[in-house]
């Protein structure tokens, strides 16, 4: 069976795609991302499972509740439930300065590839804003999401590589200014 270029290319996501396609008791998927302050308010949140906009709210502040109590000495992976998710939710974080960054997901996600997931999602942040602070998530969570969309999309990982993020990163940003003087352009001549 041969592979061509595209499939060389991202052949992990595509072999990881046909086992989830045949068994999706295999195939581990996050349910959500939440950055949350250290005062539970929440900065990005990015649901993968649907929860209703009702239950939303609640089941923010149950991740954050879960999180934030949790002493520094312990582990950062905890099991257990998250309200409309049911049993079997594992939260991963990793809490940096004033943020929780939280990844829910099941039982069959990677605890330690999460852990990594995180930490490359910061560094790009980081990267792309020069050292990411709250302020930035606040003023600028389009490119937050952005970013996000690129590292994972419907629940499933895509990229890893940091320079692959930043690349696709930096063309949204120099169309977005293309389009920006385009538009301001076309209303001075108005």
């Amino acid at each position: 069976m041969g592979f061509d270029q595209s499939e060389e290319k991202y052949g992990c996501q595509t072999r990881r795609a046909t086992l989830c396609a045949h068994s999706l008791d295999f195939c581990g998927m996050i349910k959500g991302i939440l950055i949350v302050n250290n005062h539970g308010k929440p900065r990005i949140v990015k649901f993968y499972e649907h929860v209703p906009d009702a239950e939303q709210q609640a089941v923010i502040r149950d991740i954050y509740t879960q999180v934030s109590k949790r002493p520094d000495t312990l582990c950062n992976f905890l099991e257990g439930t998250v309200r409309y998710w049911g049993d079997g939710v594992k939260l991963i974080y990793r809490h940096y300065a004033t943020l929780y960054f939280v990844f829910a997901v099941d039982r069959q996600e990677s605890d330690l590839g999460i852990l990594d997931l995180i930490q490359v999602f910061v560094e790009t942040l980081d990267k792309i804003f020069e050292n990411v602070c709250e302020l930035d998530l606040i003023f600028h969570s389009d490119k937050v999401h952005y970013a996000l969309d690129e590292i994972v999309m419907g629940g499933m990982v895509l990229e890893t590589n940091i320079n692959e993020v930043l690349t696709a990163v930096n063309e949204m940003n120099r169309l977005d200014s293309v389009s920006s003087r385009r538009s301001l352009q076309s209303t001075m001549k108005k």
